[in-house]
């Protein structure tokens, strides 16, 4: 019976494998035998965990305590501030030694430096699989209003996407994002690890200008991804196109949560006689030290 069901994982995993590959055509040889690449059944399937975990643990905890979880929260962020400074500086350092240029960059134009650029860039789309537990921490500290259809749906398809950037395009032009984002994450990270410390509210006070430097990252990488269609120098067309309009959906989803944090006046509740702010769509903000995470 174990041997038909394996049998049956394989057929399943050939079958879906060779449709994307039909869609999407040749895969990069380069980046053939890293981990989770060779085939996308492994990240469809932990992709689908997290959603039934998202779903099915928020039924579970409804009844049950919640989680303080400090001091792994503080050691989480910490380690994905840490692993986000690694791909910025190794970012930075590899793509300045193989020459790339902002205006548009191909795929196979810098040799050995774009191998050093792809193995960086694993690394990012594994940070992906590691930041599914931003959503699970949530669930497990029963902070289910911060569970948003912007943050499960940013979380669930980057991890995918990435899959397919490291099988297609693997370096070149897809070096700028992450880049910006690894960043941003630095900041993000450190700001999430420091609100599990008391001491340290009084502090946080550049919230606002955290969630404004994540729009400006979206503008400019969008700005990026367009000048190699303005600027062409083989890099696939469609993939450009593809990114540009999922960048696009985020902006417009985080404008959404920015205002509703942000600009939305204080309403009065009648029944307290207090202010209270409403953030409607499931959307909030930082609040007493609780996060919203996005990337």
């Amino acid at each position: 019976m174990e041997l038909f069901s394996m049998n049956h994982y394989y057929a399943i995993d050939k079958w879906i494998n060779n449709a994307v590959d039909k869609l999407f055509g040749e895969r990069d040889p380069r980046v053939r035998g890293w981990l989770l690449l060779d085939s996308c059944t492994p990240t469809l399937l932990l992709t689908f965990i997290y959603l039934l975990i998202v779903y099915l643990g928020s039924k579970y905890m409804k009844n049950r305590p919640a989680y303080s979880l400090k001091n792994v929260l503080l050691l989480y962020n910490f380690s994905v501030t840490m692993l986000s400074f690694y791909m910025l500086v190794e970012l930075i350092s590899a793509t300045w030694s193989a020459g790339y240029r902002l205006k548009c960059q191909a795929l196979f134009d810098a040799g050995e430096g774009d191998i050093r650029v792809a193995k960086v860039l694993w690394w990012y789309y594994f940070s992906k699989l590691i930041e599914f537990l931003d959503t699970i921490f949530f669930v497990l500290r029963k902070k289910n209003n911060q569970i948003t259809f912007l943050h499960v749906y940013h979380h669930a398809s980057m991890f995918n996407i990435w899959w397919c950037v490291m099988n297609w395009i693997p370096c070149g032009q897809s070096f700028f994002g992450p880049t910006l984002n690894s960043f941003i994450h630095v900041l993000m990270y450190s700001y999430y690890g420091l609100s599990t410390i008391p001491s340290m509210h009084k502090y946080l006070w550049w919230k606002r200008y955290l969630t404004q430097a994540q729009l400006i990252q979206f503008i400019l990488t969008i700005t990026h991804t367009l000048s190699a269609v303005v600027f062409p120098c083989g890099f696939p067309l469609g993939c450009l196109l593809f990114q540009s309009s999922y960048m696009v959906t985020l902006v417009i989803l985080f404008i959404n949560f920015y205002l509703q944090t942000y600009r939305k006046k204080p309403a009065r509740d009648p029944k307290a006689g207090e202010i209270a702010r409403n953030y409607t769509n499931g959307v909030s903000s930082v609040i007493n030290g609780a996060k919203h995470k996005l990337l």
